[in-house]
């Protein structure tokens, strides 16, 4: 069985758009991770973020196909009630920084499945959330 990563919607977007900054980089890493035996997951809230982020940039058609190609490959999994609190709660402990629920949830269900994240957001070290780094 393949070991998870779970996937931020920062490298699941550049991936798809070559005028992203990350674009090579992410699919760099899309081969590393296939190499790796490394299986993608996302959770809902990620995928409903990343989704609007192609429709919002690239189009409907864009979009749609971006979901199909996901379907695929991809593990969807739905944070639990207690994630979504601990989120909130995270969010209100750091009132300097600019967190989003997206990535507080993510921080809290990345740390309760012992699966590190897929992300270029600094915002995870601050959370000190386990982040996948390539190697090689």
């Amino acid at each position: 069985m393949k070991r998870l990563i779970l996937a931020d919607a920062g490298p699941l977007y550049a991936a798809i758009d070559p005028h992203d900054r990350h674009h090579a980089r992410a699919r760099r890493e899309l081969s590393r991770l296939e190499v790796d035996r490394l299986a993608v997951a996302v959770l809902q809230p990620t995928l409903m973020e990343a989704y609007t982020l192609v429709l919002n940039r690239l189009g409907i058609r864009a979009g749609l196909a971006w979901l199909r190609e996901l379907e695929i490959g991809t593990l969807v999994i739905n944070p639990t009630i207690d994630d979504y609190a601990a989120g909130r709660g995270v969010v209100a402990t750091f009132p300097d920084q600019r967190l989003t629920l997206f990535d507080s949830v993510l921080a809290i269900s990345s740390q309760r499945l012992g699966t590190p994240i897929w992300t270029y957001d600094h915002h995870f070290e601050i959370l000190r959330a386990t982040v996948w780094r390539p190697s090689g």
